[in-house]
């Protein structure tokens, strides 16, 4: 998994999202309206694409895209 891969999962998932608006330093929060229902679509494409496991506390501690990246990416 690299994080040019994780960002385009990311870009695919939200559709409001415009393609390689996200970068990693993106701080996530600002670039769409986020709430309960983002946090569990992320959750379910972090499982479903990775086959990791990430929670609301894993989301609450990151603020970039890098951030989430790192979590995702040490329960690989």
């Amino acid at each position: 998994m690299t994080i040019e891969e994780f960002i385009k999962n990311i870009e695919t998932e939200f559709e409001e999202l415009e393609a390689g608006k996200l970068q990693p330093e993106t701080h996530f929060r600002e670039v769409f309206d986020w709430n309960s229902i983002n946090a569990l679509i992320l959750i379910a494409m972090v499982k479903t694409e990775y086959g990791a496991t990430i929670n609301a506390e894993d989301i609450q501690k990151s603020k970039s895209i890098n951030d989430l990246y790192e979590i995702v990416k040490s329960k690989l």
